[in-house]
């Protein structure tokens, strides 16, 4: 007769706790269940023994008989009262069931699951606001699509008068189910459609969905320095939840105008300035516009050229998330004249004699290095 050590049997150590007698008895139940090794002749027995080994040990008095009795048992002679159901000869995973409870208890989930009420729906609207709202911020109001429970039936879906009953095929679960070889699956319930209730005569108003859709005008306030596409949370101004859950959210997203002027990179505005062609060769302080509003000098240096960039600090748009502003961006476009009076050209003829031959020989000896 072939002999076995319970405690090797499940792979855990003698003064192993139950929580570590069940944990390995639930991998190796899951690893050597006949229907997962199909292929293998041998899983059954393995299975069987894993069967006794936890029957014996997971049982405080019948544990506490095997530690102080000899630590080996007769395969063939508890193998052969196997053919009881209490002995652990189970030959499918529903016999499994019938003596350790479910399948919870092998796959270690709790028997009992209490669902959270679910939330409602989130709705997101768009709003257009004109340049300078974006910069200084502005309190509107947004029309907003909503789903709500029914006036007429309260949310039950049952005409006035009428009650939802409890649906017979899943016991007001909404859920059934079914078991397939080693795994159980849970679906809707397919006859109440997993809500757990049959409606026999529907509400005229929502046809028995319990729910309308609605306008809803809701006030926001867009902060000051939003730029377009910007999305804005407004919490629990969504559609109203089934089953008395929370609200939704409500999103509203920003769409902002474009201005002919200014030209925005994040917090940052960018403006061309035009100069004058003696501006850019002497230098000068010029007046620039800002996207705020009024303006700000910017000293230009001799010799600015045409595409130059200057950057004015905190004179771009407020930073809704952060502090202070962001930068203006002054790009100096320099102003050719399209037409010369003719002191004009005289001056800049004079001025060609001397430079452009500069201008050139500079050329040539940066080509000839």
């Amino acid at each position: 007769m072939e002999t076995k050590d319970l405690y090797k049997t499940l792979g855990v150590e003698k003064g192993a706790s139950q929580e570590e007698i069940r944990r390995s008895y639930r991998k190796l139940a899951r690893k050597h269940h006949p229907d997962a090794n199909r292929d293998d002749p041998k899983a059954e027995d393995r299975f069987k023994e894993i069967q006794h080994a936890y029957e014996v040990l997971s049982n405080p008095e019948k544990r506490r008989e095997y530690d102080d009795g000899p630590r080996t048992f007769f395969s063939g002679a508890q193998q052969g009262q196997g053919a009881s159901r209490g002995s652990g000869n189970f030959s499918d995973l529903s016999d499994l069931f019938g003596s350790f409870g479910n399948m919870d208890d092998i796959l270690g989930r709790s028997r009992q699951r209490t669902a959270s009420p679910e939330k409602g729906e989130s709705v997101t609207v768009n709003v257009n606001l004109k340049f300078k709202d974006s910069l200084n911020g502005v309190t509107t109001r947004v029309n907003v699509p909503v789903e709500e429970d029914c006036g007429q039936c309260r949310g039950t879906g049952a005409a006035p008068g009428t009650n939802p009953k409890t649906c017979p095929d899943c016991g007001g679960r909404g859920m059934r189910s079914r078991d397939q070889g080693f795994f159980a699956f849970s679906e809707p319930c397919s006859r109440c459609g997993g809500r757990g209730k049959i409606i026999e005569k529907p509400c005229a108003t929502c046809n028995g969905g319990g729910r309308v859709r609605k306008a809803r005008q809701v006030t926001v306030k867009i902060p000051a320095g939003v730029k377009d596409g910007m999305k804005i949370r407004v919490a629990g101004r969504g559609s109203a939840a089934k089953s008395g859950g929370p609200p939704g959210d409500l999103y509203v997203v920003t769409r902002v105008e474009e201005h002919p002027v200014f030209k925005r990179r994040g917090d940052d505005f960018l403006v061309e300035a035009p100069i004058s062609l003696v501006e850019a060769a002497l230098g000068a302080e010029v007046e620039i516009p800002k996207p705020v509003g009024g303006t700000v000098k910017l000293r230009l240096p001799a010799g600015t050229q045409d595409g130059k960039q200057f950057k004015v600090s905190g004179a771009g748009a407020p930073r809704p998330r952060g502090k202070g502003n962001g930068d203006l961006i002054v790009k100096a476009a320099v102003v050719i004249p399209k037409k010369l009076k003719k002191r004009e050209r005289e001056i800049l003829e004079a001025f060609a004699e001397e430079h452009n031959e500069d201008v050139r020989r500079d050329l040539f000896r940066e080509a000839g290095s």
